[in-house]
């Protein structure tokens, strides 16, 4: 009960802190789907990052306080690689970015490969990165947190349009996805769904390569929260079956030991 009451209590110091409340507010009318996306509105997406290898994007994360990165554990981040915080296009050279170097990567360690259960990895910045109006982070839910099945959520990321695009594109795209019991998302994927993932989508939205370890936030209290990490989909990344996603509140035990030790 005290584990409860203290996750309850970060959550609430949180909240109260301005995570989760974009300073420029997203528009979330006529959001059709990452996959043939709908552009976001630059800065409204501020905890939103770009896992860049050699220059290039290959996976998104979110940022949950000043020295602390969440995505997941399938992109295999190395230490050599860099979070790239208040990127809108990836082609603009006159955003307010920052490149940001890495200094520890912890991969939970019961992630299984080949499932993808327990698919989260916590990335600890070498330099804290300097919140603005673009870079801001997002707040992490509570232990005892329920989001329920139908509640309208939004994912956001860099990742394929079409599963045969030939590149990703340039500007950050967003999509309202509904949230999925289990026990629907079972009826399409069986046994592949376990308790440490969550679903959204299958109402012509979804995730593409390279959306990978990008957010999936609700609101909560006025505020976005981070209910998901993009995980998986199917292999077209078809926009009428639901897509997976590590919950979040499983991993919130993770996530707390992980920052208090390091």
């Amino acid at each position: 009960m005290a584990f409860l009451q203290l996750l309850s209590c970060l959550a609430f110091v949180a909240a109260v802190s301005g995570c989760g409340v974009p300073d420029i507010k997203p528009i979330l009318s006529n959001m059709l789907r990452i996959a043939n996306g709908k552009n976001a509105v630059p800065g409204s997406w501020p905890w939103q990052v770009s896992l860049q290898r050699r220059g290039a994007h290959f996976c998104g994360g979110s940022i949950i306080n000043k020295n602390w990165v969440v995505t997941a554990a399938h992109c295999k981040v190395k230490r050599t690689d860099r979070v790239v915080a208040g990127r809108h296009n990836m082609r603009s050279h006159r955003e307010n970015i920052q490149v940001l170097k890495i200094a520890q990567v912890f991969i939970n360690r019961n992630f299984d490969s080949v499932s993808l259960n327990n698919d989260i990895t916590l990335l600890k910045l070498a330099r804290p990165v300097r919140f603005q109006k673009n870079v801001s982070p997002v707040c992490l839910p509570s232990v005892n947190d329920d989001f329920p099945a139908g509640t309208q959520c939004a994912i956001s990321g860099w990742g394929m349009t079409k599963y045969n695009a030939h590149s990703i594109p340039n500007i950050l795209q967003q999509a309202k996805v509904p949230l999925l019991s289990n026990t629907e998302c079972k009826k399409v994927w069986g046994k592949a769904v376990t308790d440490n993932m969550i679903c959204a989508g299958a109402n012509g939205v979804t995730i593409c390569m390279g959306d990978s370890g990008g957010p999936l936030v609700c609101k909560k209290n006025g505020a976005w929260t981070l209910v998901g990490i993009s995980s998986w989909t199917s292999s077209r990344c078809s926009t009428s079956m639901p897509s997976g996603y590590a919950r979040v509140t499983k991993f919130l035990p993770f996530i707390k030991n992980t920052l208090a030790n390091n």
